[in-house]
């Protein structure tokens, strides 16, 4: 697999930890907002530019793209961007308590996307691929990461390792859940060869994050392809990560509902074995298994009379789907019905009991956490997985490299 170094755009070290910010499609509206209100240099003045400019929540106009564009020039014109003196690789590391990942920060090519080598597990919704579209184009900059893993590779793995270990980082960030970011510039041209060689031994990519990102990239890639012509437009920004050192959480439903917690248990009966759980909150052990906190307070163990033996049939989130979702609750599409609503396993299954018993929702499902092999084998058959099947921890921070093209 090609990768290219590059010369990017960074904080300075005296205000990185005031630059950086969390993913675009992370942090809300208002949180967003409000960050931008206490903080003139956060990089949400660029990646969410619609909190800076409208009181209430609505879809970046194109003049808003502009004023992200314009806020990302005084960026580098007052000096708080800097950029790098050469081309460089960038080491990430990410410690959530005893669990530390090491990635790769590089350029990839588009081409490698679209011959199926940099592999998708996930469907883009058309409306937010094209307003990232746009905010690349009027940017002239990949301000995001695409979150990337290979398939192990011993001699890779301890290559990025050893040089975490032996350069001093550019930046040390702890985040508000106490995961520490770490950041490492390779400049030495021995060690970029040599990663660069290493890479030549990863034949397929996965995305783990950041779908529409990569999506944009490419066809943003197509667009000034015609205009101007090949140039570093035709190569996206990524960390990639080795899969053994990736952590998937759980990605929970809550849903609101005309019935009873005494009807509702009827209805999930007809297809599935149900069981009453005493030890609370009731977590999903294995694959097959989901819980259920109903609005009375009652925790349920569910597992499905029947498993289809498809690779993506079979997932747990598909047969919640399927065979409750769809059919008893009437959610065709789980992305557009305000019925329901996605909860990241991050925040715990308290999370899903406070929400119901708040009455925001009537009935919340917990779900065992896809296994990263079973991602991979997805991916390889050329299969997607439904919405809001994966939800990976830690988050990478935006703002900590910055690739710009034009």
């Amino acid at each position: 697999m090609e990768i290219k170094p590059f010369r990017g755009f960074r904080p300075r070290k005296d205000v990185a930890k005031d630059f950086v910010a969390k993913p675009y499609d992370v942090i809300s509206f208002l949180e967003a907002k409000e960050t931008i209100r206490n903080n003139p240099i956060s990089f949400l003045r660029v990646t969410r530019i619609e909190a800076e400019i409208h009181e209430i929540e609505m879809d970046p106009t194109p003049e808003d793209m502009e004023k992200a564009r314009k806020n990302l020039e005084d960026f580098i014109e007052k000096g708080i961007l800097v950029q790098e003196e050469k081309e460089a690789f960038y080491i990430y590391r990410q410690k959530m308590g005893d669990h530390v990942q090491t990635g790769l920060v590089a350029l990839f090519p588009v081409e490698e996307y679209k011959k199926g080598r940099i592999k998708r597990h996930e469907l883009t919704r058309k409306k937010k691929e094209e307003e990232r579209v746009q905010h690349i184009l009027r940017t002239k900059a990949h301000t995001g990461q695409v979150f990337l893993f290979y398939r192990s590779l011993n001699d890779l793995d301890e290559k990025l390792k050893r040089l975490s270990e032996s350069l001093e980082p550019l930046y040390r960030i702890v985040d508000d859940l106490d995961v520490v970011h770490e950041f490492f510039v390779v400049l030495d041209d021995e060690e970029i060869r040599k990663i660069k060689k290493l890479f030549d031994e990863i034949d397929e990519l996965y995305i783990a994050d950041g779908h529409h990102r990569a999506a944009a990239a490419v066809r943003v890639s197509d667009i000034l392809d015609a205009e101007i012509g090949k140039g570093p437009h035709n190569y996206f920004m990524a960390t990639v990560f080795p899969h053994n050192q990736l952590r998937i959480f759980d990605y929970n439903r809550v849903v609101r509902t005309h019935y009873k917690p005494a009807e509702l248990l009827e209805k999930v009966k007809e297809k599935f074995e149900v069981y009453r759980s005493y030890v609370l909150p009731a977590r999903p052990s294995k694959e097959h298994e989901i819980t259920m906190y109903t609005g009375d307070k009652k925790w349920y163990t569910l597992t499905p009379k029947k498993i289809p033996k498809d690779t993506v049939e079979s997932l747990d989130v598909n047969i919640l789907q399927k065979e409750l979702l769809e059919p008893v609750f009437g959610i065709s599409n789980p992305r557009e019905d305000d019925r329901i609503d996605f909860i990241g396993g991050i925040k715990g299954l308290c999370e899903l009991e406070r929400i119901v018993d708040r009455g925001e929702f009537d009935v919340a499902f917990a779900l065992y956490p896809v296994n990263i092999e079973t991602l991979m084998r997805v991916s390889d058959e050329g299969k997607t997985m439904p919405p809001k099947s994966t939800w990976f921890e830690p988050k990478l921070l935006s703002g900590l490299v910055v690739h710009v093209f034009g």
